[in-house]
């Protein structure tokens, strides 16, 4: 039971190993922080803001929320001005339906840039968030430059419909869970409804459900970093996608799992400015 519920967490965030390395290397973060809240699609959303240039969104994945990317923030405010928003029902984002899917995410997130009057962005989005990210690339294609999908999926495949170990006692004993539960402030009740959000992703098979023709309409350039070991969604899906997007570029992280885990952040995180940038596309020849 433990090790299943262990397997589930690891699923929705990036691995500890990963963040401590990540919080080593980039421990400061010198920018000012606005924490604002606004009423998006009948709900609260609590959101950051960091730093200034052009745009950049940063959609956490499920059970976590935007605190997910402090040990990025100093470096990323460098260059772009960081959105960070906590998904609904996570974090300090409220959710009065009582549903959650990507696509109804997706319109939550568009929401939140209107008003903040930001027409174009960036965007990196683990997991759900970047599950999210495919309903935003899809919808309005003009709008999404450049996007880094971790851990995403175009569909949910039949593994991780299969967990059912997922409880709140792991919530409430484990030490790991303890500091995810820490990350919602509505406390118990909070965590006991994202449980059953996220079992009824189950019965759900009409919110991911991208077929190569319709991945084929994003214009943004899309990164995909996805680990080769991934226990809910299988490399071949990230291949997949690769072949769909165009302008796409596809990072195998070898021995890693949904959360690959990164041995030199300093160098992960040159990667993804040298992306973003755009320098990618002037050393390789489209496919």
């Amino acid at each position: 039971m433990r090790h299943n519920r262990l397997i589930c967490l690891a699923a929705m965030l990036l691995s500890f190993g990963t963040f401590l390395a990540l919080e080593s290397a980039y421990a400061e973060n010198s920018s000012p922080v606005g924490e604002k809240f606004t009423q998006v699609d009948g709900m609260e959303m609590y959101y950051e803001v960091h730093g200034k240039g052009e745009p950049l969104v940063l959609l956490h994945g499920f059970f976590s929320s935007g605190e997910l990317w402090k040990p990025f923030l100093s470096e990323l405010t460098k260059d772009y001005q960081v959105i960070v928003p906590d998904l609904r029902n996570h974090g300090r984002s409220t959710n009065p339906a009582g549903t959650f899917t990507h696509r109804q995410s997706a319109v939550d997130v568009f929401a939140l840039l209107d008003h903040l009057k930001i027409k174009k962005f960036r965007a990196m989005g683990f997991s759900t968030g970047g599950m999210t990210l495919l309903h935003m690339a899809t919808s309005q294609p003009d709008r999404v430059q450049a996007m880094v999908l971790f851990g995403a999926s175009s569909y949910i495949p039949a593994a991780p419909r299969n967990y059912r170990d997922l409880t709140f006692e792991g919530f409430s004993a484990d030490p790991e869970l303890k500091l995810l539960k820490s990350q919602h402030s509505r406390g118990d009740d909070q965590v006991r409804e994202l449980i059953r959000l996220w079992y009824s992703f189950e019965f759900s098979f009409d919110d991911m459900n991208f077929t190569p023709p319709y991945l084929s309409t994003i214009k943004a350039n899309t990164l995909i970093i996805h680990g080769d070991r991934d226990m809910y969604f299988p490399v071949r899906i990230a291949a997949e996608m690769y072949e769909s997007i165009p302008n796409s570029y596809l990072w195998i992280i070898p021995n890693g799992g949904h959360v690959p885990n990164f041995d030199e952040p300093e160098q992960f995180m040159k990667q993804l400015q040298q992306f973003f940038h755009g320098d990618w596309d002037k050393n390789n020849a489209p496919r």
